[in-house]
This record gives C-alpha cells, sequence and structure tokens, in this order.
C-alpha cells in the first residue's frame, strides 16, 4: 500500500504546521530552532522552498582535495517536489532555517520573469549545496533581512523588497553552485566520461534505431542525475548545453557511417533515430555546413 504524501497548499498551512507566527501570507522566514516538534512525513508544497540544513557534515572528498563544510546543506525546492521520508513515529526537533514563497508573491515582478533561470530549485536534494562557513552566513543574513521586512507593516513598498531580498539571495546560490561544480570538477569529469560512454553505447547497439535520438532526460535518468543538475553540470564543463552536446556527437557518428558507400543517406539517418531523413539533413547541414551528400562527395 503506497504511502500518502502530503500536500501543503498555503505559506500559512506551514507556518500552522510549525506553529509559528505568519506575517505574511505568500511568504515566511523561519528559524527551525523556535518550530515546534515534528514527526517525519513525505510531503510536497505548492510554494517555493529554501531549506538551509543545519547538520554537522564534516569533511566532503571532492576528487582528491578535502572541503570543510562542517554546517550548512541548502536544498531548495520548486512547487510539486516530493520531500522528507516516511512516518517512523518519532518526533524531531528541527534545526536551520527555511525561506518558503509562494509563485502569487512574485509574479509582476523582476524576480517573476527571472525564476526559470534558477534551474536549482529543480535539482534533486542529493545534488544540494554544501555551504562554506561564509557561505552560510550570507544565506543566513539574507533570510534575516528578509525576516526584517516581513516584521515592517505591509505596505505599497513590500511586494517589491521582499520580491528583491528573495532575488538577491538567490543570485547568491547560483554564484554558490557555480563554486561548487568547480571544486567538484573530478566528480564532473567523471560524470562526462560516463555521458561520453553512454552515448557510444546507445548509438553503437542500435538502441537510437529503436528508440529515437536519446533526449537529455534520458541521459540525465542514465546517470542518475536530475536533467536540470545534469544540464547545468554539461553546460559549465563544456560551454555546451547538453542539447548540442548530443547533437555534436550524433554528427560525429554520422560523418563516419556517411562515408559507407554500401549504406544510403536514409538508412544512415533511420539508425541514428531520425524518423525523416529531411530532418537529419536539416541538423547536418547546420552543424557541418554542408548537407550530407555533399559531406560525402567532398571526403569521398
Amino acid at each position: 500500500m503506497e504511502k500518502k504524501i502530503r500536500n501543503i497548499e498555503t505559506v500559512s498551512e506551514y507556518n500552522d504546521m510549525l506553529g509559528v507566527e505568519t506575517l505574511h501570507p505568500l511568504v515566511s522566514v523561519i528559524d527551525l530552532s523556535q518550530a515546534r516538534m515534528l514527526r517525519h512525513a513525505r510531503q510536497t508544497f505548492s510554494f517555493y522552498a529554501i531549506f538551509l540544513k543545519e547538520v554537522k557534515c564534516g569533511e566532503l572528498l571532492y576528487g582528491r582535495n578535502r572541503y570543510d563544510y562542517q554546517e550548512g546543506t541548502l536544498v531548495c525546492l520548486a512547487p510539486g517536489q516530493v520531500i522528507g521520508v516516511e512516518d517512523n513515529g518519532e518526533v524531531y526537533q528541527p534545526k536551520g532555517w527555511a525561506l518558503v514563497f509562494h509563485p502569487d508573491l512574485v509574479r509582476g515582478t523582476t524576480l517573476g520573469q527571472h525564476m526559470r533561470e534558477y534551474s536549482f530549485f529543480s535539482y534533486e536534494v542529493n545534488e544540494a549545496l554544501h555551504l562554506s562557513e561564509r557561505e552560510r552566513q550570507l544565506v543566513i543574513d539574507s533570510m534575516q533581512k528578509i525576516r526584517h521586512e516581513l516584521e515592517h507593516a505591509i505596505d505599497r513598498h513590500s511586494k517589491r523588497l521582499i520580491a528583491i531580498q528573495i532575488e538577491t539571495l538567490l543570485d547568491y546560490c547560483l554564484r554558490f553552485y557555480e563554486r561548487q561544480f568547480i571544486t567538484r570538477t573530478n566528480v564532473n569529469h567523471d560524470v562526462l566520461t560516463r555521458f561520453e560512454r553512454l552515448l557510444d553505447n546507445y548509438f553503437n547497439d542500435g538502441q537510437a534505431q529503436r528508440d529515437g535520438i536519446p533526449t537529455v532526460k534520458y541521459c540525465a535518468g542514465e546517470l542518475c542525475l536530475s536533467p536540470n543538475y545534469f544540464g547545468d553540470l554539461v553546460k559549465k564543463e563544456t560551454g555546451k548545453t547538453a542539447q548540442e552536446y548530443i547533437q555534436l556527437k550524433l554528427i560525429a557518428v554520422a560523418k563516419d557511417r556517411i562515408l559507407d558507400p554500401e549504406k544510403t543517406i536514409g538508412q544512415v539517418a533511420y539508425e541514428l533515430g531520425f524518423q525523416y531523413p529531411q530532418h537529419f539533413t536539416r541538423l547536418f547541414k547546420k552543424i557541418v555546413g554542408r548537407t550530407p551528400v555533399e559531406y560525402r562527395s567532398r571526403i569521398s
């Protein structure tokens, strides 16, 4: 029997669950050490949530280098994502900080226009951001500034000022994630090596002809990563999007197969996962600058 997942619809409902005051119906900053004791549960939110977990995690070994993240793991959730563990009957005192804000808060603001740029909201929990002590303090300071604004009486400036403070925090998160991608360079290279091997096998084993061109979502799943995290990692490491990387690999394979005089251009297209040869020709010309037929005649 599948366990029930609780969906928390509003910021006020979340505050009530934690036993804290609601200062604004669309946004809340909570010092979790001041919240009531909780039981474990699997839950989703109808709003954005950022959790700074106060946990001692010691040194993390990335490649050959050690990075001392004694405290501070940041988890960012978009509406609808599941978090938590099954209720085992135990109660616990949460520790850390939480910022929750409803999408309605940022509609019509600059932040609302930029929300899709913060792709880390769609990362998996195991792709969380590990903060240094200085970074952790910056996050706490940002949350406290938002809290200070919430304690001010709501007026016509409140929405814009709160949105600006949240946007500043999210920009810090972008910076910290970029740092984490850099400090995890050896781990990232391992992912790229496995990505390359995955594509080799996909095209060489006939899977492309059976299942179509590999998608970013498929590749990320095979590498046990969320599509957004995987896409950001590939972009940071190669300067290309994951989609561009897949297309370049496909074209490299195509160049070899086009030179086989026993195969028609249509056969090569179907082997590579295209339903229609003209789509293959269009992509090939876009990337190579010549059609497959022109490439074959010039190289042969």
